[in-house]
C-alpha cells in the first residue's frame, strides 16, 4: 500500500531515528492510512524520555505528566505546526476512571499498545525508508514501512470493528469516556461494535457519571456531525448510554404520532436528523433536528390519528435548554437552537401568509437564523416521511422573506430627506415636498451616480423652481420607474424560488 507522510513528521522521526531512538508513528494516524484515509493528527512514540526528547528539539513544549513533548516544527499547516512526541508508557490503576494512579515509562513499544484503547487505534508504524535530504521533506512523501500490531487492529480493519485491547472490563474501567469513543469510531468509520465489547458497554454504561460534561459533550458532538449520525444515536441507544447523555429523547421511544406522520416521535427526530447529516447541516441545525419535538411526548393528547401535540415546541424548547445546560454547550449554540425548537411551527401556506407576517417572522428569528429556520423544516418534513423536503408554500415562503427583506426602493434609499428640502427650499412641509423627493427618487433610480447629497441637494434646489404641474410629472414619471424596478426584482426572485 502506497501513502505520503508530511515531511515536519518525517523530519522528527528521522532526528530521533539518527540520536539512536526507536520512533514509530501511532494511533489513528495510523488506523487512517491504513483505511486510505488522510490523517487529521500525526502522533509519534518514543523510547526516548521527555528531557532526551526536549535535547534534540530546542523548539518544544513539555507542560503535562504524560511523557507527551510538543516539538513546534514552523510549519504553515496549523495541524502541523506541533508535532506531539509520547515516551513509551505504562498505566496502572485508575482510581476515578479517567486518569491513571500511577504512569510509568517504559522501553517496550508492545507495552505501551498494550495500554491503548481498541485494537484499530494499538498499530504502531516503524517508517523504514524515506526520501532524503530533509530539507526537501516539507512536502509530503512515498515512504515503506513495517507494522507493530500485536492485538490484530488490521484483522479488526478489515472486519470493520471496534474490539478493544484485551479485557473490555479493564478497559472501560480504567477510562469511562472510552464507553462512548467506542461508538463514536464506529459511527464515524461505519464499523460495527464487536459482541465482547458491546456488552461490556451496556454492563457498565453507568460509568458515563464518572465523566465531566463536557468530555462527553465533545464525544457526542463528534457522533452527531458524522455522515452516519443518526445511526449513531441509534448505537447510542442500543448500547444503553443516551439515557445518560440526553434520556430526554427516549422519551418519544414507542410514542405514536397522529396522521401527519408515520413514524413513532423517536424515529421521527433521528430521521430528520439523518436528513440534516444527509446534506451537511451546520451542528445547530442538527441539533435542532435531533430535538425539535422532543416535547411531544409530554404534550400528547389522545390516540390514533387525530392525537393533538399543542405547545409541544415550547414545551421542547424548555427541554433542549436543560439537555445543553447539562451538556455545557457554548451559550451561542445554546440561544441559536432553543429558537430554532421554538420556532420550527411556523404557518407557511400560500393563502394565509402575508407579507406583514414574514416581517414578524424575521423580527423573530433574524436574518441570521432564516436559513436554518427553513433548513429545519425539511428535516421535519423527510422526518415525517413525506417526499419532498421544499413543497411549493416553502418555496413561495422563501420568496416573501427574500422580497421583503431586500431594501425598499423608495425615497428612504436617497442621500437627502424631507427635511433636507424644507431647509434647502425654505418651505413648510406640504405635498411640494413629496412630489420633489418622488421625482428625484426616478432621477437616482436611473442613475445611482446622483444619489450623493450635494449632487441631490443642488437638484432639490433646480426642482424649487418648477411649477407643480411640471413637478408632478417628474414625480409620476419617477414612481413609474420605481414600480418597473420593483417588478423586475420580484419576477427575478420568483424565478429563483420556482413560483408563480
Amino acid at each position: 500500500m502506497k501513502f505520503s507522510v508530511p515531511g515536519e513528521v518525517l523530519t522528527a522521526l528521522h532526528t530521533l531515528n539518527d540520536a539512536g531512538f526507536e520512533a514509530y508513528i501511532v494511533g489513528g494516524c495510523v488506523r487512517d492510512l491504513l483505511l486510505g484515509k488522510e490523517p487529521k493528527d500525526w502522533d509519534i512514540t518514543t523510547n526516548a524520555k521527555p528531557e532526551e526528547i526536549q535535547k534534540l528539539f530546542s523548539e518544544s513544549v513539555y507542560e503535562n505528566t504524560f511523557g507527551t513533548v510538543g516539538v513546534k516544527t514552523g510549519s504553515e499547516n496549523p495541524r502541523l505546526a506541533i508535532v506531539e512526541i509520547t515516551t513509551y508508557r505504562k498505566e496502572e490503576k485508575y482510581s476515578d476512571k479517567r486518569h491513571p494512579d500511577k504512569l510509568e515509562f517504559t522501553d517496550s513499544i508492545e507495552e505501551d499498545l498494550k495500554r491503548r484503547d481498541f485494537t484499530i487505534n494499538a498499530i504502531a508504524m516503524k517508517l523504514t525508508s524515506y526520501q532524503l535530504p530533509l530539507e526537501t521533506a516539507r512536502g509530503k512523501q512515498a515512504t515503506s514501512y513495517k507494522l507493530i500490531d500485536p492485538f490484530g487492529g488490521q484483522g479488526d480493519l478489515e472486519k470493520k470493528l471496534v474490539r478493544t485491547v484485551g479485557n473490555p472490563e479493564n478497559r472501560f474501567s480504567e477510562d469511562a469516556l472510552r464507553l462512548l469513543r467506542a461508538p463514536r469510531f464506529a459511527t464515524a468509520l461505519g464499523f460495527s461494535t464487536e459482541e465482547e465489547t458491546a456488552r461490556a458497554i451496556k454492563a457498565n454504561a453507568s460509568w458515563l457519571a464518572a465523566i465531566s460534561k463536557e468530555r462527553i459533550r465533545d464525544e457526542f458532538v463528534h457522533i452527531i456531525m458524522a455522515e452516519q449520525a443518526a445511526e449513531g444515536i441509534w448505537l447510542l441507544e442500543e448500547l444503553r448510554l443516551l439515557e445518560h447523555i440526553i434520556p430526554e429523547l427516549r422519551e418519544g421511544i414507542g410514542v405514536g404520532q397522529n396522521k401527519h406522520h408515520v413514524y413513532t416521535v423517536f424515529e421521527h427526530n433521528l430521521k430528520s436528523l439523518a436528513y440534516a447529516a444527509l446534506n451537511d447541516f451546520s451542528l445547530d441545525v442538527r441539533l435542532a433536528s435531533l430535538l425539535h419535538d422532543v416535547g411531544k411526548p409530554r404534550t400528547k393528547r389522545g390516540e390514533g390519528p387525530d392525537c393533538t401535540f399543542y405547545g409541544h415546541q415550547v414545551v421542547g424548547e424548555r427541554m433542549a435548554l436543560e439537555v445543553f445546560d447539562r451538556l455545557r454547550f457554548s451559550r451561542k449554540t445554546v440561544e441559536r437552537v432553543a429558537l430554532l425548537i421554538r420556532e420550527h411551527m411556523f404557518v407557511y401556506d400560500v393563502g394565509t401568509v402575508t407579507p406583514a407576517g414574514v416581517r414578524r417572522l424575521i423580527r423573530r428569528v433574524s436574518m441570521e437564523n432564516i436559513d436554518d429556520l427553513f433548513q429545519l423544516r425539511e428535516a421535519d418534513r423527510i422526518g415525517s416521511g413525506v417526499p419532498k423536503a421544499q413543497p411549493y408554500r416553502l418555496r413561495h415562503l422563501k420568496f416573501m422573506v427574500e422580497k421583503v427583506s431586500r431594501d425598499p426602493i423608495s425615497v428612504k434609499m436617497l442621500a437627502v430627506r424631507g427635511d433636507d428640502v424644507m431647509k434647502i427650499l425654505n418651505i413648510e412641509p406640504g405635498p411640494k415636498i413629496g412630489l420633489i423627493l418622488n421625482a428625484l427618487l426616478g432621477e437616482a433610480l436611473e442613475n445611482p451616480n446622483i444619489n450623493t447629497k450635494t449632487i441631490l441637494s443642488k437638484r432639490v434646489a433646480e426642482l424649487g423652481t418648477m411649477s407643480d404641474d411640471d413637478l408632478k410629472k417628474l414625480a409620476e414619471k419617477g414612481l413609474g420607474t420605481k414600480e418597473g424596478l420593483e417588478t423586475e426584482a420580484e419576477e427575478e426572485i420568483k424565478k429563483k424560488h420556482y413560483v408563480k
